[in-house]
């Protein structure tokens, strides 16, 4: 990178909170999160040595204690910023190592963790392949019932677990004796998502074609892009059954140094009303 910083901005479709979290061994940003009004943006600059995660966090609200908690992407702060609390899966993960190997930045979004809203992420002004990423599809919708998550009161799809979570078998989390590129393989449920999302993460060892590279770039995050419309579905119109091949859990790093973005956090959270 050339410069000494790098600019991340914020498309919102939604309500939104935006929260931020940095990972071990690196101070905080200043602010971990405030709220963005329907097409409002933001931008906060942060280090080019940084490396992080950024969500969304749906259907919040704050109970008569004073409590702050979301369905969703859920921080289990207590209150609108998240102190260093990360997601609570299932979450859409927008995941980012600045100034890695050879000096590029590497990106990518992942549903490794499941999902719960459209994310994009675009390049602005770099150099390189900088391609844009991410899941624009409506993956809740379409979830199979297996892994919907429903909201207590209405009963819609607010978000989709990984097979990982829903049935925690190491098959699908990539652990144990999964844990290597040669025992852990896409199943039916992440080809659902891949077929969804082409350059989004569905599975650990997903690289070869959803992590991404750019130099000295700044950042356009969109969450809820007026693009999403489609809905999850398998190529014979069926939703899978459970197989016994894995889903990844884990996050393999994307570069040999993590910066001040794989390791720092960066929240968002959409007011929906129920």
């Amino acid at each position: 990178m050339t410069s000494s910083t790098v600019t991340l901005i914020f498309l919102f479709f939604s309500h939104f909170l935006k929260g931020i979290l940095s990972g071990a061994g690196t101070a905080q940003l200043a602010t971990t999160g405030f709220a963005l009004q329907p097409a409002q943006s933001d931008a906060f600059v942060v280090p080019t040595n940084w490396s992080g995660r950024l969500w969304g966090r749906t259907l919040c609200s704050t109970d008569s204690a004073g409590k702050f908690s979301c369905v969703t992407g859920d921080c289990g702060s207590s209150a609108m910023e998240c102190n260093g609390g990360g997601a609570a899966p299932p979450a859409t993960l927008a995941e980012f190592t600045l100034n890695g190997g050879g000096g590029l930045d590497f990106y990518d979004v992942s549903v490794v963790d499941g999902y719960n809203l459209p994310m994009l992420v675009e390049a602005q002004g770099g150099g390189g392949n900088c391609t844009a990423t991410g899941c624009a599809a409506d993956l809740n919708g379409g979830c199979p019932a297996e892994l919907k998550v429903r909201a207590a009161a209405s009963g819609e799809g607010v978000a989709c677990k990984s097979a990982c979570e829903a049935f925690g078998d190491p098959r699908y989390c990539c652990s144990g004796p999964y844990s290597t590129p040669e025992t852990c393989k896409a199943s039916s449920y992440s080809q659902l998502f891949k077929s969804a999302c082409p350059r989004a993460y569905s599975f650990a060892y997903d690289d070869a074609t959803s992590t991404f590279t750019c130099a000295s770039a700044d950042y356009r995050i969109t969450f809820c892009p007026s693009s999403t419309k489609r809905s999850i579905k398998s190529g014979n119109g069926k939703f899978p059954v459970a197989v016994d091949v894995s889903v990844g859990h884990g996050y393999a790093e994307k570069s040999p140094k993590l910066m001040i973005l794989g390791l720092a956090t960066v929240l968002l959270t959409i007011w929906w009303q129920l």
